[in-house]
């Protein structure tokens, strides 16, 4: 990228005469104050994904004066049919931004698509500026056309389904954009290995939204140096999630596409099949193809942060994983379902972790669904039992119970607390948003760096090809290679439609 095309759009945006902006009064908060960046030094951002998420990201990210957000995409134009965590919280969340209470009080159901994602940008950027109106933000179906035509864009934000983040990254990285994603970085092992070798290619800036300072760890992992619980053995961390339909088969049934919803480019890389709402918006989570199931959207913010605390820079060595079985009666006759497409219902893993230079060797333990581990001794003589969300340090001497995260960690039982200080290291490091912000702006490496991913990113993965392999798998990651099941290796990439090839 160019520096005379990064002036291009700054100087439009920063010009008070720019007659297709609709700008009628130039406030003095435009030219100064409090908080004020100059266009100049804005990042120039992309936004790619306008679903819920996207959403909801972006009423918390574009108040940030750092930040302007110039262009939208997203196969959908506009829909009230997504699916969320709550019937309005999206519509409340641009209501609040945009101090209009009675912004989509004509929805009946859950708004996205990119004209919402357009319209908030612009009515955002009028309302904050005390202009009458703004027209300083595109929106593109394809987000490969925003790319092409959008030639000053500093950073694209990828807030799609996970079967496209690797494609959007490497994308947008070839046309010189640095990258922030939400988890995971891709949903297949080939994809990761392309999107990582690219952003080491091209020097470009990148960050995986799941990391976060975590001081619950540090202190964790202090007192697993002091030896108060012996020579670490297990890690556990365990999920509620699922949180959304997670079906078994693919939908027998056909479905009417909806109007200006673009299925073709919504599949992108995936080989074609029918349309079916079951696949799209919240809950592509839990499709094989499309998502990365419980441990990918969770599993990251645990321990992405986990694996830069405790210096975990290899991923696991083997994954063994279990599932839920489903079983369904026709012609009143049982049979089990086998399950090639989709997620379980819940599920086990046990990663096998190589030994770092300040831990031996351990196994990392990942419950979702439900599943947990079974209550031990030393918080059943306390009168408790586990939270449906966790996290369990055990050693060959004692244990170690936080939250999900790593919050508030306790020695087990409570009366081993006695004498121990449990003040947790104070936070130096800006949270997720302002790192890659930072880091985008000065050009250095953000702790959430793709580059330091890797060793999370493939335990993550390599629990999913154990899960569709339905046995043990061992791991090469120098040679992206399962070793004991060489008929496992082809979960590792998948079958390519033509032209989204990687």
């Amino acid at each position: 990228m160019t520096k005379s095309k990064k002036m291009n759009r700054r100087k439009f945006l920063g010009s008070a005469a720019a007659g297709s902006l609709g700008l009628t009064v130039v406030p003095r908060n435009v030219l100064g104050g409090p908080g004020y960046v100059a266009p100049n030094d804005k990042l120039t951002v992309g936004y790619i994904g306008c679903g819920t998420q996207g959403l909801r990201e972006m009423v918390s990210m574009i108040a940030n004066p750092a930040l302007q957000i110039v262009a939208v995409s997203d196969p959908n134009k506009f829909s009230t049919d997504y699916i969320d965590w709550s019937l309005n919280g999206i519509r409340n969340g641009i209501r609040r931004a945009l101090g209009d209470s009675g912004w989509g009080e004509n929805f009946k159901g859950i708004p996205g698509g990119r004209d919402i994602g357009q319209e908030f940008v612009q009515k955002y950027y009028a309302g904050s500026r005390d202009m009458t109106s703004y027209k300083g933000c595109s929106s593109y179906e394809d987000y490969r056309e925003l790319l092409e035509k959008e030639k000053d864009i500093d950073a694209i934000k990828i807030m799609t389904p996970d079967h496209l983040h690797a494609h959007v990254a490497i994308h947008s990285m070839n046309k010189g954009s640095h990258v922030v994603t939400h988890k995971p970085i891709a949903n297949r092992m080939k994809e990761f290995r392309a999107t990582y070798d690219t952003a080491k290619r091209t020097g470009l800036r990148t960050h995986l939204l799941a990391w976060s300072p975590k001081p619950g760890y540090e202190l964790a992992k202090k007192w697993i140096g002091e030896g108060l619980i012996g020579t670490l053995r297990e890690i556990h961390n365990w999920s509620n999630r699922p949180v959304w339909p997670q079906w078994q088969t693919n939908p027998a049934e056909t479905a009417p596409l909806p109007e200006g919803f673009n299925w073709d480019l919504w599949l992108g890389p995936v080989p074609d099949r029918p349309y079916h709402p079951n696949y799209t918006h919240n809950v592509f989570r839990g499709w094989y193809d499309f998502g990365g199931g419980s441990i990918a959207d969770m599993g990251h913010y645990s321990l992405f942060p986990l694996f830069l605390t405790f210096g975990i820079d290899k991923p696991a060595l083997s994954a063994d994983a279990f599932g839920t079985t489903t079983a369904v009666a026709e012609n009143h006759v049982c049979r089990g379902v086998v399950n090639n497409v989709a997620f379980p219902l819940s599920c086990m893993i046990r990663f096998e972790m190589p030994a770092t230079r300040e831990l031996g060797a351990f196994d990392l333990y990942w419950w979702d669904g439900g599943m947990r581990p079974f209550t031990p001794e030393e918080l059943l003589s306390d009168g408790k039992s586990f939270d449906r969300e966790g996290m369990m340090f055990v050693g060959d001497r004692g244990k170690i119970l936080a939250g999900f995260r790593g919050e508030n960690p306790r020695l087990i039982p409570e009366s081993r607390m006695a004498g121990i200080s449990d003040k947790e290291p104070e936070i130096t490091e800006p949270d997720t948003n302002e790192a890659w912000i930072q880091a985008f702006r000065s050009n250095t490496e953000a702790r959430g760096s793709f580059l330091l991913a890797g060793p999370v990113t493939e335990t993550i993965l390599l629990g999913t090809v154990s899960l569709r392999a339905g046995k043990r798998v061992e791991y090469d990651s120098e040679n992206m290679s399962i070793t004991n099941l060489p008929e496992a290796n082809k979960f590792l990439t998948r079958e390519y439609r033509p032209g989204w090839e990687i």
